[in-house]
C-alpha cells in the first residue's frame, strides 16, 4: 500500500467537518488531518472516533496565520474547508484558495454563501495551470439539487421553474458558522430569478408550505419552508437559464421557532433592525435546545417544464432521511469526490460551483447503506388513475395483485368475503362506534362492500349482515397532500398509505372536524391494513381512542366480484 491520501479538514472537528470524518474514517487509504484553531478540540475529536481506519491527525491551523507557511509544513493533497461561515470572510475571502493554487493543492468547500462560490471562477485558468481543481459549494446546496433537476429535466424541451428546500430534522444539530450565515442575511436584499425576471427579495421572508413524500413512506409532515441565500439562486440560474423562476428554502422546525425566525427577518426587511448577527449566539441556543417532533428529514426539488411535444410537465423528487442519517448528506458530495479520486477517476483541473462533478447515481451509492429513501412524483392531475394509485406513485407497483386488484377501481366495484367483528365494552367507545355506523360483536358475518367512483371520489358502502355504513375516499390537499382522506360524517381522516412487508398499512397522520383541523392527541388512534392470505384479500381494521378506550376491530377477507 502506498503513502495515504492527505486530506487537510479546516474546520474538521466542527459540524459539517465532523460529519465528513464520519464518512471517511473507514477509509484506510486516508490520513485525515483534523484541523481548527483549537488543537486541543482537534485532539480531543480525534481520540473519540475510536473505530477509525483511517489516520487521524490533530493539528492546529490558523487561516489568518500566515497560510503559505502553514500549507507547506503540513503538505495535504486535498484541503477541505468546513469552517465558515463563507459569508463574513472578508476581503481575504478567497486566500486559502489561493495558497492551495500556489502549491499546486486540490481544494473543496462546503460554502452556502452564494456570494462566495459565484466569486470562484475567477481563479479558473490559474487552477487549470497548476493542474488542481478548486470546487466551491460541495454539499446539497448546489450539488444534490442540480443532480436531480438534471434526472427530473432529462426528457424535457424547457425548463421552465426549479423550485426545492431541505427540512432539517429538530435533532440534527446546527453549528454556530451556519447559524451565522442565517443571521447576517435574513431579511437583508439579494437577487432572485422570477417570472422571468431578476427581482429584489429578502431571505426568511418569503415562504411556502410542502409534503415530503417518497412514494411509499410514511410522509413527513407538512413543513414550512422559506427562502434562503444559497448558491442554488445563481448555480442553477446559470445551467438552466431558460428557467424564468428558481426559488429554494429551508424548513427548520418546530415551526413556532420557524415563525418567530421570519418575524425578526422582517424586522430587517422593514429597516427596523439593522442585522439578526447580535441574536447569532441567542438563535444558536434555542435551535439547539428547544426541539421536539420526529427524528426524521427530507428534502424535495420540484421541476416544471415543457416534453418535445410541447405539453407541460411537473414532477418532484423526494428525499426522507431517517434519524441520524439525514445531517450526514450535506457532507456527502465531498466524500463522493474523495472516493472518486481513490477510486482512479480524474477530477477535471479548474475552478467551478461543483454543480457536475457529481451526479445522482454517485449520492444514490453512498445513500444505500443508510436509512435515506428517494422517490419521483408526477404531479400533473391524475383523476383517470385509480386513487390509490395516484396516491402511492411508483409505490403501487410495490403491492400484491390482489391489493392493487381490489383497488383497480374505474366506475363500480363490488367485493363480497366473510368477518369477524369484535366492539369495545366502554359505553363512550360504543357510542362512537354507533355514531360511525359500524359494526357490532359477530363470527363468520357476510361481507359486502361497493366501491363508487365520481370526480376522483370513491364511495365505499360497506355491509355486515345487513348493517351499512359508508364512508368516501379523496386524495389529500394542500397540508394534506400525498395523503389519502377518509371522510365519515363530519369527521375527515388523513393517512399515509405504506407499504410493507407485502401488506399495505394505513398510518393516520391528520384529522379535522367539519373541515376544522384538530390535535392528533383528541385523535381515534388505528391500526389499519391490507394484506394477503391464501390468495385472499384480508383486511385488518383496529380503532381505539385515548378517552374512549376500544372501540372495535373488524377483520375479513374480500373477493372482487365486478
Amino acid at each position: 500500500m502506498g503513502e495515504p491520501v492527505r486530506i487537510l479538514i479546516v474546520g474538521g472537528y466542527g459540524t459539517f467537518g465532523g460529519r465528513l470524518v464520519e464518512l471517511l474514517e473507514n477509509e484506510p487509504r486516508l490520513a485525515l488531518l483534523v484541523a481548527g484553531r483549537s488543537l486541543e478540540k482537534a485532539q480531543a475529536y480525534c481520540l473519540s472516533r475510536k473505530a477509525a481506519k483511517a489516520q487521524l491527525v490533530a493539528m492546529k491551523f490558523d487561516r489568518a496565520a500566515g497560510l503559505s507557511g502553514q500549507m507547506s509544513s503540513i503538505k495535504p493533497d486535498v484541503v477541505v474547508d468546513a469552517s465558515g461561515p463563507f459569508q463574513d470572510y472578508g476581503e481575504d475571502r478567497y486566500g486559502l484558495i489561493e495558497a492551495c493554487i500556489a502549491q499546486g493543492v486540490n481544494y473543496l468547500d462546503l460554502a452556502d454563501g452564494s456570494d462566495f462560490v459565484a466569486g470562484i471562477s475567477q481563479f479558473d485558468t490559474a487552477a487549470r495551470k497548476a493542474g488542481v481543481f478548486i470546487l466551491s459549494g460541495v454539499s446539497s446546496f448546489p450539488v444534490l439539487t442540480a443532480a436531480v433537476v438534471r434526472h427530473l429535466s432529462a426528457d424535457m424541451a424547457k425548463v421552465r421553474s426549479i423550485r426545492g428546500g431541505i427540512a432539517p430534522s429538530p435533532y440534527a444539530g446546527v453549528g454556530s458558522n451556519v447559524i451565522r450565515a442565517i443571521a447576517s442575511y435574513s431579511g437583508q436584499e439579494i437577487s432572485l430569478k422570477q417570472a422571468g425576471k431578476t427581482k429584489k427579495v429578502y431571505p426568511l421572508t418569503d415562504s411556502m408550505r410542502y409534503t415530503i413524500a417518497p412514494p411509499g413512506r410514511l410522509p413527513l409532515r407538512n413543513t414550512l419552508f422559506s427562502l434562503v441565500d444559497v448558491p442554488d439562486l445563481r448555480v442553477l440560474a446559470d445551467i438552466w437559464p431558460e428557467a424564468e423562476s428558481i426559488w429554494m428554502g429551508a424548513g427548520p422546525v418546530p415551526e413556532i421557532l420557524h415563525r418567530a425566525l421570519n418575524a425578526f427577518a422582517w424586522l430587517v426587511r422593514l429597516g427596523l433592525v439593522r442585522s439578526l448577527l447580535p441574536l447569532a449566539g441567542l438563535m444558536e441556543f434555542v435551535m439547539n435546545h428547544v426541539r421536539w417532533g420526529d427524528h426524521r428529514g427530507g428534502m424535495f426539488v420540484e421541476v416544471a417544464g415543457e416534453n418535445k411535444a410541447g405539453v407541460a410537465v411537473k414532477r418532484s423528487w423526494h428525499l426522507l432521511a431517517e434519524g441520524r442519517d439525514g445531517p450526514l448528506i450535506p457532507s456527502m458530495a465531498i466524500e463522493a469526490v474523495v472516493r472518486k479520486m481513490l477510486g482512479g477517476a480524474s477530477i477535471p483541473p479548474g475552478a467551478r460551483a461543483a454543480a457536475g462533478d457529481v451526479t445522482l447515481d454517485d449520492y444514490y451509492a453512498l445513500f444505500k447503506p443508510r436509512r435515506i429513501h428517494t422517490g419521483v412524483r408526477e404531479d400533473e392531475p391524475r383523476l383517470s388513475v385509480p386513487l390509490y394509485r395516484s396516491v402511492l406513485g411508483t409505490a403501487w407497483e410495490d403491492l400484491p395483485p390482489e391489493i392493487r386488484s381490489m383497488h383497480d377501481v374505474e366506475t363500480v366495484t363490488v367485493a363480497e368475503g366473510v368477518a369477524a367483528t369484535r366492539p369495545g365494552k366502554n359505553p363512550l367507545g360504543n357510542i362512537a362506534r354507533l355514531m360511525l355506523g359500524m359494526p357490532g360483536s359477530g363470527e363468520d358475518v357476510p361481507v359486502t362492500v361497493r366501491f363508487t367512483v365520481k370526480d376522483g371520489v370513491e364511495t365505499w358502502t360497506r355491509n355486515f349482515g345487513g348493517k351499512s355504513f359508508s364512508s368516501r375516499q379523496y386524495a389529500g390537499r394542500g397540508r394534506s397532500e400525498h395523503l389519502l382522506a377518509e371522510r365519515f360524517g363530519i369527521l375527515t381522516f388523513y393517512m399515509a398509505l405504506v407499504p410493507e412487508d407485502n401488506m399495505l398499512r394505513l398510518v393516520l397522520r391528520r384529522w379535522s372536524v367539519l373541515g376544522i383541523p384538530m390535535p392528533m392527541f383528541l385523535c381515534a388512534r388505528s391500526d389499519s391494513y391490507e394484506a394477503v392470505e391464501d390468495g385472499k384479500f384480508v383486511f385488518n381494521v383496529k380503532i381505539s381512542h385515548p378517552l374512549a378506550g376500544f372501540i372495535v376491530h373488524y377483520r375479513g377477507w374480500l373477493l372482487r366480484k365486478s
